[in-house]
């Protein structure tokens, strides 16, 4: 699991993600990122209801991204905030090589697209 440090706490700073943020889509999960000014990376990660009806199951979703998240955290550009919003049950049984990928490939749009 992602060191707490790197975790958002609380509803605030997820909604300043969303209403300041740039969104990147893929069919399985979307991105959202904006700059902080924290000194280090939050990420966070969202499961709906409409993906899988039971809590364990979304624990289990959010557990193995936060797991591929950990394993790559040198990769990732660093002084951001990720949210990772979940789209697909099918995360919850992909092989994590292929989970690391399409996070992989996210990250590298985010930094493409970022123009300020």
């Amino acid at each position: 699991m992602l060191n707490k440090k790197y975790r958002f706490h609380s509803r605030g700073g997820v909604r300043y993600v969303y209403q300041n943020g740039k969104t990147i889509r893929s069919p399985k999960m979307s991105l959202v990122f904006v700059e902080n000014t924290k000194g280090f990376t939050r990420f966070g990660v969202i499961v709906s209801k409409k993906v899988e009806k039971s809590a364990v199951k979304r624990n289990v979703i959010r557990r193995r991204v936060y797991e591929a998240l950990r394993t790559n955290f040198d990769l990732i550009p660093k002084n951001k905030d990720y949210l990772f919003v979940v789209y697909s049950k099918e995360i919850g049984k992909m092989p994590i090589a292929e989970l690391e990928g399409v996070l992989g490939q996210l990250v590298e749009e985010s930094k493409v697209c970022y123009n300020k």
